[in-house]
């Protein structure tokens, strides 16, 4: 029986005769940037190219609704999806756009105008192939227009999933205003459900991850919700200096986050009450699904803002347990909350089980936890050489991914104030809450070390960065990454490096051609065991590629063997799966596997 199906001919890493294997490697030209609300200040300087910006990216500029008056939602968007609408194989792009913010204001009255006179809708990006100098490249087309998607709200973010096995990848949009749930309709069409799903939750809503948490074979929706903030509730805060800033989210109360369960016809039922979730308030920004325990059912991580985050475990019978304080994932090493931003979950120490990592506020540093296997953690932020690099940057989006394909996870964080920045402010910056981002290679001894300052030019550039979503945009072997930017331009950045080391990627899916969240692959590389699981929640506000790419570092041409494990919990092998290229791993098409 067919053990797999291949995407890629059969060429090694970098190989330019594929149909998708885009290499758009040249840094971002000064006409693009003369288009953006912000000019980006460059702030360190480079040594090497790890990455560069591509010049076919999004043309879209954020808009953050800006008026003067400091409204909470317009430092806290916006996110993006690398997600395939269409099914031809390669990542399309939606990048969620914010609206003007306030009663009675208008674009006359905004501080940074629209960068150009588009709608101020959220837009969806279509990739395609040109040849240059020789080159296959991507290159991302505007496709709003003929798409039927029309945003509604100030847009914060964006779950991409195929919640009705149709074999299409539908989108779930977050907002400070009621959500929006689009039907992918086939051949670039979307259409508005989300009266007919019942799942238009009005709150603040910024994260949303898709999971079978009743391993019924469809996807069910959570939805993590920020603060109760309005017009009418505004509170005017300050600075340390007595200036005008924006508020902390301590000044209004948290909410409570949703649990939506597919019934399987198209409609959703709230089950928040009946599964225990409404039992916490939270303050939610990020959230991430994992199996935490090892018991086969998928839990959720929930990154809070100034209050302890939640570890919501799956009990197996339709109900969850918040266990973060008792696991020791709810509060740092200090027994102190945290302003969580974004979050990821993975196994980048090669243990077996997923550990947690999280973006915080400045002056607290990033978190990373350590899973003992069964579901206990370890703070080991600053025995990880991550503790120093990120206390004065505050993060959002942010993933485990390994960038040079050396087979050991590294990290991305993006980074942008929420308070302005002292020096930045009195040097007369209009927007003093630019930062750079952040790049953590994983040396392989239980140490990280950041290159950003080897990355190359994209990292120089200092913006207010806010959602990241991961994904092979140029289908050439190595993880590319697409920034959103608060009231600045979207930055695709393609890797440049990964593509110097053998690599394996797969796709995870039903025979319908559904991918399948949740599933988890376990690769034999030598003698060791990788870790991956398919999905595209994490990071923060974003939506990412869930297929796997597996860094084999100099493994070679050897053929390898996959074990899989459905979400429902059946196990399959999948043999003789050769390098370099990628391979739709489809439920029924393997062989049985105890393993």
């Amino acid at each position: 029986m067919k053990q797999s199906q291949t995407h890629q001919d059969d060429k090694r890493p970098g190989s330019l005769s594929k149909s998708r294997a885009g290499s758009a490697r040249f840094a971002l030209g000064a006409g693009l940037l003369g288009i953006v609300a912000l000019a980006p200040a460059v702030v360190r300087a480079s040594s090497g190219s790890l990455f560069s910006e591509s010049s076919g990216g999004p043309d879209f500029v954020h808009f953050n609704g800006m008026s003067g008056e400091l409204y909470f939602p317009e430092m806290m968007g916006s996110g993006a999806a690398l997600f395939d609408y269409d099914g031809d194989g390669d990542l399309d792009a939606y990048l969620v756009q914010g609206v003007m913010l306030g009663p009675g204001k208008r674009l006359a009255d905004a501080v940074f105008p629209p960068a150009d006179d588009k709608p101020l809708v959220d837009r969806l990006y279509r990739t395609d192939s040109v040849t240059l100098d020789g080159q296959t490249q991507v290159r991302y087309t505007d496709v709003t227009g003929g798409s039927g998607l029309r945003s509604g709200g100030y847009g914060m973010g964006v779950a991409a999933a195929d919640f009705d096995n149709d074999g299409r990848v539908d989108l779930y949009v977050t907002n400070f205003g009621a959500n929006q749930l689009w039907r992918n309709l086939g051949e670039g069409r979307f259409e508005n459900v989300t009266a007919a799903a019942g799942v238009g939750d009005e709150r603040w809503s910024v994260s949303a991850a898709w999971i079978d948490y009743d391993r019924d074979g469809d996807l069910d929706l959570y939805v993590g919700n920020y603060v109760r903030y309005t017009f009418d509730n505004a509170k005017p805060c300050r600075s340390s200096t007595s200036a005008r800033d924006y508020c902390s989210p301590l000044v209004y109360k948290p909410d409570v986050d949703t649990l939506y369960r597919n019934d399987g016809d198209g409609r959703f039922t709230d089950v928040s009450a009946a599964a225990g979730i409404r039992a916490k308030f939270g303050g939610a920004l990020g959230v991430v699904v994992a199996d935490f325990n090892a018991d086969g059912w998928q839990d959720l991580y929930v990154a809070n803002d100034g209050v302890a985050n939640q570890l919501w475990i799956n009990r197996r019978d339709g109900t969850f347990s918040d266990e973060a304080m008792l696991a020791g994932v709810g509060v740092n090493m200090d027994g102190s909350p945290e302003a969580s931003m974004g979050v990821d979950a993975a196994d980048f120490d090669g243990d077996g089980d997923e550990d947690l990592f999280m973006t915080h506020l400045a002056r607290e540093t990033n978190t990373l936890y350590i899973n003992d296997g069964e579901g206990w953690f370890e703070d080991r932020t600053l025995a990880m050489g991550l503790a120093n690099p990120s206390f004065q940057y505050t993060g959002f989006g942010t993933a485990w991914f390994d960038y040079d394909n050396d087979g050991w996870l590294d990290i991305l964080a993006v980074n942008g104030a929420v308070t302005r920045i002292e020096e930045q402010l009195l040097a007369g910056d209009p927007f003093p809450l630019r930062q750079a981002n952040q790049l953590f290679r994983n040396e392989g001894q239980g140490r990280y070390r950041e290159v950003s300052g080897e990355a190359g030019k994209a990292f120089e550039v200092a913006l207010v960065s806010r959602g990241a979503a991961f994904g092979d945009v140029d289908n050439d072997g190595d993880t590319d990454v697409l920034i959103a930017n608060n009231a600045g331009p979207a930055r695709l950045l393609i890797n440049e490096v990964g593509q110097d080391a053998d690599w394996i990627g797969f796709r995870l899916a039903d025979g319908g051609g559904r991918d399948l969240y949740g599933a988890s692959l376990v690769l034999d590389v030598g003698d060791r065991r990788v870790l991956r699981r398919a999905g595209s929640d994490g990071s923060y506000a974003s939506s990412s590629d869930p297929r796997l790419l597996v860094g084999l570092g100099e493994r070679g041409e050897a053929p390898l063997t996959a074990h899989v494990v459905w979400p429902d919990g059946a196990r399959e092998r999948f043999d003789r799966l050769r390098p370099g290229a990628y391979h739709d791993l489809l439920r029924g098409q393997g062989k049985p596997d105890g393993d």
